[in-house]
């Protein structure tokens, strides 16, 4: 697509372990959707970011990761590049992993005297994985995670062993329905959640930039 009066600067950011027999081809033919979204003909054609301070988009052959740190002016229609793009992964990766994504808006001045109207950003995860599985608890983690660093605000870590439980409870019901549902495989103790994304309009002012 056209890179020209974009609302958005969107940038992914994530490290996805991937299976040891990936060929940067298959690889490619993943991120298919983003290279292409970025009007580019080949993945190696649009690895590198808007920003020359970032990564870009990298395959580290020794470790078997992929590994992003990319931006590029688009749309709301970007998601749909996600979406195909998560689906691609998902048949390369080794374990789950998630990767975030920020909506930056291109026309927001943060320094510009007497701004009324709020940035547009958004901030969404996506996650990707061989099984639900695989997805659901990297989600779980990430869930707890979050939940235990606000709560020990005001909490020792130790009397917080009843709120992992209940999270644990939770995402083994959403799981439970999702065998019912799908006729899936049970997955070890902890799992659960539905795969997808998340996302939410920020309050509390704008995301920061990765610094590298």
């Amino acid at each position: 697509m056209a890179s020209y009066n974009t609302p958005f600067e969107i940038h992914v950011h994530g490290e996805v372990p991937l299976r040891e027999e990936v060929t940067f081809e298959q690889l490619q033919e993943a991120l298919k959707p983003l290279w292409k979204y970025a009007g580019a003909r080949s993945l190696a054609a649009a690895a590198e970011s808007a920003y020359e301070e970032e990564p870009g988009i990298r395959f580290d052959v020794q470790k078997h990761l992929l590994q992003m740190c990319w931006t590029v002016p688009g749309d709301e229609d970007f998601r749909q590049a996600l979406d195909e793009m998560c689906m691609g992964l998902n048949d390369l990766a080794q374990e789950g992993a998630p990767i975030e994504v920020t909506f930056y808006d291109a026309d927001y001045d943060d320094e510009e005297e007497g701004a009324d109207e709020e940035a547009r950003d958004d901030f969404a995860m996506y996650f990707v994985g061989p099984t639900p599985a695989s997805i659901m608890q990297v989600q779980r983690d990430l869930l707890v995670q979050d939940t235990i660093g606000l709560m020990e605000r005001h909490f020792d870590g130790s009397e917080l062993g009843e709120v992992v439980a209940a999270i644990d409870k939770l995402f083994a019901q959403r799981f439970d329905a999702l065998v019912s549902s799908m006729q899936l495989g049970r997955p070890p103790r902890g799992m659960g959640g539905s795969p997808g994304g998340s996302s939410g309009h920020g309050g509390g002012g704008r995301k920061p930039r990765h610094l590298h």
